[in-house]
């Protein structure tokens, strides 16, 4: 069962990013990054090819809640986006006790190599975990998407199976790596069983 998540006033923060809902004046910073070929296509969905592209997608992360802009500390610039959606564990009757969460996440590629992203989503993963009804998170990448490999490898999740999307932008299929973290004993009142806030 996939949990929805709200972010409706979440601000999450990092040693060096902050995680937060999207606002109207992020416009330039969102499209600079979505406009890079090569940049959505990693992630199934066509770069942006202009602005109005790139507002109506802001619109719906607006409009959904469930999507944070990724804002780097020392300059306030948007460099990414870290959302939760509907887990590929769907449907699936293995996984059919479990409340899930699918991360999905995308970064400039000008911020490529840094530890970024893996700093962003150990974080996300921390707050589904104390702050949230989720047991299990996911995740996936496509097959060649080595630096997303690596992020969900340094974060923990342990690969699932291999399954097929298509992207209807793109208009073709991608083999897809799934991967799934089951909510850390750590995470566990040991009185109640429930998630205890940090």
């Amino acid at each position: 069962m996939t949990v929805n998540i709200d972010l409706t006033d979440v601000v999450l923060d990092t040693e060096r990013l902050i995680l937060r809902t999207w606002r109207e004046d992020d416009l330039y910073d969102f499209y600079e990054y979505a406009s890079v070929e090569g940049v959505g296509e990693m992630a199934g969905w066509l770069h942006h090819a202009c602005l109005e592209n790139t507002r109506a997608i802001l619109d719906c992360f607006i409009a959904e809640k469930n999507v944070f802009a990724i804002q780097l500390k020392e300059s306030d610039k948007v460099i990414g986006s870290l959302g939760f959606h509907k887990s590929w564990t769907e449907g699936k009757k293995k996984y059919a006790h479990l409340k899930a969460v699918e991360i999905g996440y995308v970064l400039s590629e000008d911020y490529w190599g840094k530890g970024l992203m893996t700093e962003a989503v150990k974080r996300a993963i921390k707050y589904l975990f104390e702050e949230t009804s989720s047991e299990a998170v996911t995740v996936a990448h496509f097959i060649g998407n080595y630096r997303s490999e690596g992020v969900i490898r340094k974060c923990g999740f342990k690969f699932a199976e291999e399954s097929e999307y298509y992207s209807i932008q793109m208009k073709r299929s991608f083999c897809s790596r799934n991967y799934i973290l089951i909510k850390p004993a750590k995470y566990e009142s040991p009185k109640t069983g429930e998630s205890e806030a940090v």
